[in-house]
């Protein structure tokens, strides 16, 4: 499966081999086990103004910024976009709900991952939509000398969240790597559009309560069931890019 997954991307591309150089990972619900938190988070705020919003919906537009989800609800609900001020006061509630949780934790097996990439001198790139500036300060405590400032791609530096390839493209330029050079980490559908619309190979590991089925049907080139998963089986991964080659 793996082969197959590997050899329909480099058809689908025209590219003749994925000469990998930059892991390019989304952080809630892959580096840190916090997408809970922010599902909670959301709903606390968006009912307590009387906005029709589940947990579940929460999963779903994972991966968007905060500022496009709160436009998209208060769009559905009233048929505009939401006043910027309205925004802003919304978003900060929700940082603040989020921020009254207990520190989530990072992920099994993604530090481990992360040191693996290291060790063979392949780039760790950040790509979120979060703006939480308690789980950037923690990246450096749980993951230290993992990630870098310039390697990062947050909320503040795009103008369109995921599903737009925006946010993946962005990280391909500060890696300075092509398409077929990176791999992108994904837990959410949103964030496995984007980085298939950004003509990367796509890891989806499903750490949330979606069915596996939501995130291959966004796209995803290969599906793990954890991060602890991909970790385990990072080196055959790995050794298989290397080795499949299109001629």
């Amino acid at each position: 499966m793996v082969k197959d997954s590997i050899l329909s991307y480099l058809r689908r591309h025209a590219c003749h081999h994925i000469g990998l150089k930059a892991v390019l990972f989304d952080m809630d619900g892959v580096l840190f086990n916090s997408m809970h938190y922010h599902a909670q988070a959301w709903v606390t705020v968006m009912r307590s103004h009387g906005f029709d919003f589940t947990p579940e919906e929460a999963y779903m537009h994972e991966g968007r910024t905060g500022m496009s989800t709160i436009n998209l609800i208060y769009r559905r609900q009233y048929g505009c976009d939401a006043p910027a001020g309205l925004v802003d006061s919304l978003y900060e509630e929700k940082c603040a709900v989020f921020a009254s949780f207990p520190e989530p934790e990072p992920m099994p097996g993604a530090l481990q991952l992360l040191q693996q990439l290291k060790a063979g001198g392949i780039q760790p790139v950040l790509v979120t939509g979060s703006g939480q500036h308690s789980l950037f300060r923690r990246l450096d405590h749980f993951f230290p000398g993992m990630f870098s400032r310039p390697y990062m791609v947050t909320a503040y530096d795009v103008k369109q969240g995921k599903p737009n390839p925006e946010p993946y493209l962005m990280g391909l330029t500060k890696a300075d790597v092509q398409p077929w050079e990176a791999m992108v980490v994904e837990n959410a559908p949103l964030g496995v559009q984007a980085g298939v619309a950004a003509g990367i190979f796509t890891v989806a590991v499903n750490t949330g309560p979606l069915p596996d089925k939501v995130l291959l049907e966004s796209g995803a080139d290969l599906l793990f069931s954890s991060m602890q998963d991909l970790c385990d089986r990072w080196q055959d991964l790995h050794q298989m890019f290397s080795s499949i080659t299109i001629v």
